[in-house]
């Protein structure tokens, strides 16, 4: 499926009936950034817009982390770090390799080492995802991974905020994560397990939510 790029977002002014005066309603905006190989962690991220689009006054942007920006081992993109920018919220997704997160997904942090330094994400919301083909695979490594970068440009993280309800295929949040998102698959395996895929439209709509009533300073 390819990656959707949306126009800029765009302010809608209603109109309060009780005093007839113009409220401007702006919509808010959650960004999708990340790498994916195999397509799993791809779906995921389609997922959680769906999830985000759920949510009224609120629009997904999708940005793929791709191998074509890297360039002699560094990764540039100035229209997706500015398309992140503009965003109320960042969702960081990246499968876990070797109980990490991709190469190719940590050059496009240490990338943002300039907006880092200027602080330019502070206090914007962020949440992570991951997917591996091991029930473990270390993934909560690389949620952490995302976590502690996000508190490094002064985010506020979003955990997962949902109760596990068992263990199954079926099942939301079967792997017990709390950090994040963690989905798995078999290495043959095409479409992720509905409860994975569940699982991600409720953390897109979780961060929609918090994007909503969250007033960034």
């Amino acid at each position: 499926m390819p990656v959707a790029h949306r126009p800029p977002v765009k302010e809608l002014l209603g109109e309060n009936q009780a005093n007839e005066n113009r409220v401007e309603i702006r919509m808010k905006t959650v960004a999708i950034v990340y790498f994916s190989s195999a397509g799993h962690t791809q779906q995921l991220a389609h997922l959680i817009a769906e999830g985000v689009r759920s949510v009224p006054q609120t629009t997904a942007v999708l940005w793929r982390i791709d191998s074509a920006d890297m360039h002699s081992g560094r990764w540039k993109n100035d229209e997706i770090t500015a398309g992140l920018s503009r965003a109320d919220a960042i969702v960081f997704g990246t499968p876990t390799y070797m109980g990490g997160m991709a190469a190719q997904f940590k050059a496009f942090i240490d990338a943002c080492s300039g907006i880092w330094f200027e602080q330019m994400w502070r206090n914007k919301l962020a949440a992570g995802f991951t997917h591996s083909q091991g029930l473990s695979g270390d993934k909560l490594n690389t949620l952490e991974g995302l976590m502690i970068n996000a508190m490094q440009h002064g985010m506020v993280w979003l955990s997962l905020g949902l109760r596990p309800e068992g263990s199954s295929p079926s099942h939301i949040n079967r792997l017990g994560s709390y950090v994040g998102l963690m989905a798995q698959s078999e290495a043959d395996q095409v479409q992720l397990h509905e409860g994975d895929r569940q699982t991600a439209r409720l953390l897109g709509q979780r961060v929609a939510d918090a994007a909503q009533r969250w007033q960034r300073t």
